[in-house]
């Protein structure tokens, strides 16, 4: 996984280092971005191939391609942080996951720009290159530093994100958006974020950075405190201190009663 993770990142930073120069061109940056996104993905790919030829392979850019060992697959976002990337920020990374049984049981978050690899196995704790991680110690969401995605861009209905994250600030929690959600994840499992959340994510936006938080020692549900986010596509990611008190806020104001884990 590290080594497909390296070697794609090598043809993002030579294109982020060309995109400024793009902005004025009459093709523009977009369809520039795109190409680079499906290049990184066929670069992954390929090397996953090589490593388990059997498993199959969900990936962003090209959806599921079956394997010969359906119990196995790869998830795989070439990048995650797009907008960020298209706009010349350096907050972006690729997110691979193994996935067998139907469990996530190896991830990866590589940012390219800062050349940190978070990675863990099940079982095994969560590192960022060679460092041991763990979640934050903070006890109280309103000493919490909280990160959260927004919904897609042509998404009419913001009224319950906004109201969300009046809530979490109600709460006295400090709020921030990176727009890299694989990113996110790997700062709450490092304790630069107590906390993050997001709807409507899909399985390459999580399934890395999931088990990297929970191997940290951290809690992930959905936003309602089930343990089944990855599914939904909903996550709330946080150090077991601080996660009650964000579902609670949430719940707030969705209108639930929160199912928090013992």
């Amino acid at each position: 996984m590290a080594a497909a993770a390296d070697k794609a990142a090598r043809r993002l930073i030579r294109d982020f280092n060309e995109v400024e120069q793009l902005q004025v061109s009459r093709k523009g940056p977009a369809d520039f971005v795109s190409a680079a996104d499906l290049a990184a993905e066929r670069t992954i790919k390929a090397e996953l191939k090589r490593a388990r030829p059997a498993a199959g392979i969900l990936a962003e850019e090209n959806g599921a391609e079956d394997g010969r060992d359906a119990s196995a697959r790869w998830i795989v976002d070439p990048l995650d942080g797009t907008l960020n990337f298209l706009h010349g920020i350096p907050h972006f990374a690729i997110s691979i996951a193994y996935e067998t049984g139907g469990e996530v049981v190896a991830g990866l978050v590589f940012d390219p720009i800062k050349d940190e690899t978070y990675w863990a196995e099940k079982g095994r704790g969560a590192y960022v290159n060679d460092r041991r991680l763990r979640v934050s110690a903070r006890r109280r969401l309103e000493d919490a530093v909280i990160a959260h995605g927004r919904p897609d861009p042509g998404d009419a209905d913001l009224a319950p994100f906004l109201a969300e994250i009046d809530a979490v600030l109600a709460a006295g929690a400090a709020v921030r958006r990176f727009g890299a959600a694989a990113l996110d994840l790997a700062y709450v499992a490092a304790g630069r974020l107590d906390g993050y959340w997001e709807a409507g994510l899909k399985p390459w936006d999580l399934a890395a950075g999931v088990l990297i938080v929970r191997e940290a020692g951290g809690l992930v549900t959905d936003l309602a405190g089930g343990v089944d986010g990855l599914a939904q596509g909903d996550v709330a990611a946080a150090n077991p201190h601080v996660h009650d008190g964000l579902i609670r806020a949430l719940a707030s104001v969705r209108h639930t009663t929160a199912t928090l884990p013992r």
